[in-house]
């Protein structure tokens, strides 16, 4: 398990550090499996990395976003995947700053941690 979260805490790590350099895109394409699929709220279902990049690089340009963290409250095993329970914290180019809840379910790909099931909805800022 210290190693699963170790990775996984890596990656994460990088996705923030290059979404927050202004390349979603290229944060999108390190961290998603092939095959991955994005439920994000009130949208359809995005389907392979490919979709994921072009969903990020859009997403954060019409909303504006200028950094955005990232923070595990758990993460457990189920089998060989893990799932993590997280809290985003979104800023906006506007000044605003935006909470959201997400899930991740992970899957090893060419050796490496992977997302593979990414869901989120808002969440109250504390």
């Amino acid at each position: 398990m210290t190693e699963v979260r170790g990775s996984i805490d890596e990656v994460n790590r990088r996705f923030v550090e290059t979404f927050n350099q202004g390349k979603p895109g290229r944060a999108a394409e390190q961290v998603y499996t092939a095959d991955a699929r994005l439920l994000p709220p009130d949208a359809p279902i995005v389907e392979g990395r490919d979709a994921a990049i072009q969903f990020w690089e859009t997403a954060a340009q019409q909303l504006g976003i200028r950094a955005v963290q990232l923070r595990t409250v758990s993460l457990e095993i189920v089998g060989d995947l893990p799932y993590e329970i997280g809290h985003a914290d979104v800023d906006l180019q506007s000044g605003q700053q935006v909470g959201f809840k997400y899930v991740v379910i992970w899957k090893r790909e060419d050796g490496h941690w992977r997302w593979h099931v990414d869901i989120w909805n808002t969440r109250p800022l504390s």
